[in-house]
């Protein structure tokens, strides 16, 4: 697996305890610009494109979450960076998790923000490969167009998320599309995690449903909630002075 990996963009910021920022679908590295500002005095933030957005390269072929895990490693290897915490927001939190239980040495803390374990229902999967199929013909509005009101409650946190959605490339959101839709279940690796573990959660999230956390939560034997009052799916710019407050928590825990 590790000589399909690809060198990533990213951007580093700050020292002390590493600390990896993993968007989700379908932005860049700029997602976390609101909570990396904050934490940049305590912890060595790095701050990758995921293959196929941003900067970093695209290549052909299925993005698999095990796959965009191996091009973490191979980051964490240039960097030399032998563990680390990961934060993973939705996508990226299936990544953070096929990460986890690929490599559990180089994992010192997780947070997952707006993400989830479970795999796909047959619907949700077979929802996933149809988008696909519309990003193909129609671009990437077909994603803008089939998922924005569903991302928070907040029109002008809708408006932003705009903007970063429709930065993304064609190409990148079919292959993570498809690399979703074909995820394995990773619900029982959660009870297997020994690292602390926060898990945030938007109240009103209408894509990751509070309960799904809460059952998370209760799987994790050193795992915490953060409930973001009235927010949805993208805590980072609808409250991120909380979600800046769950990663300090979560620094403490991991690293000191």
């Amino acid at each position: 697996m590790r000589e399909l990996a690809v060198d990533l963009h990213y951007e580093e910021r700050g020292q002390g305890c590493p600390i990896i920022l993993i968007h989700g679908f379908p932005f860049d590295h700029t997602l976390w610009d609101r909570v990396a500002g904050p934490l940049e005095p305590r912890a060595r933030l790095i701050l990758p494109d995921l293959r196929g957005f941003g900067s970093s390269p695209t290549p052909d072929g299925i993005y698999s979450m095990r796959l965009m895990a191996e091009d973490i490693a191979v980051l964490m290897d240039r960097l030399e960076i032998q563990k680390a915490v990961l934060v993973g927001h939705s996508m990226g939190g299936y990544i953070s998790l096929a990460f986890a239980q690929a490599y559990p040495d180089r994992l010192a803390g997780l947070a997952l923000v707006t993400s989830m374990a479970a795999a796909d229902a047959p619907e949700r999967r077979q929802s996933r490969l149809r988008l696909a199929e519309r990003v193909q013909r129609k671009g990437v509005k077909a994603v803008v167009d089939a998922n924005l009101e569903r991302y928070s409650p907040n029109e002008l946190v809708r408006e932003l998320t705009r903007d970063h959605m429709m930065r993304s490339q064609r190409k990148g959101v079919i292959a993570a599309l498809k690399g979703m839709a074909e995820r394995p279940d990773m619900t029982e690796l959660l009870s297997q995690l020994k690292v602390p573990c926060v898990i945030v959660a938007g109240s009103e999230d209408a894509i990751v449903s509070p309960d799904k956390a809460r059952e998370m939560v209760q799987m994790l034997s050193r795992g915490w909630l953060v409930e973001i009052p009235n927010g949805g799916h993208m805590p980072m710019f609808e409250a991120p002075e909380l979600v800046v407050a769950a990663l300090d928590e979560l620094l403490q825990r991991a690293c000191y």
